[in-house]
């Protein structure tokens, strides 16, 4: 059954530019961002962007693509499976 449910995943790939511009794929969706940090969840666990002046430049979750520019200082996954449920608050997924 599990194999199932892995078809229907899309590939989540980043590529990044001279740590200005990164292009992702495979994003569920974006719970926050601000100018110092962007949280994703991603086909692989859920992903935090810190950096300076960081924008999202462009958002096609339909598509799961984002792309995002501004001084990227560090990328961290997390297990998707500790960060709680959909239903969950933004707070009760990071600090479970």
């Amino acid at each position: 059954m599990e194999e199932l449910t892995n078809v229907n995943k899309r590939a989540h790939k980043l590529i990044l530019n001279n740590r200005r511009t990164c292009n992702l794929t495979g994003i569920n969706d974006v719970l926050s961002f601000d100018e110092h940090e962007i949280i994703l969840e991603t086909e692989q666990g859920m992903l935090m962007l810190k950096g300076n002046d960081l924008h999202v430049s462009r958002l096609m979750l339909d598509k799961g693509e984002v792309d995002v520019d501004g001084r990227i200082d560090s990328f961290t996954y997390s297990e998707q499976s500790g960060m709680g449920t959909k239903g969950d608050s933004l707070l009760a997924r990071l600090f479970k």
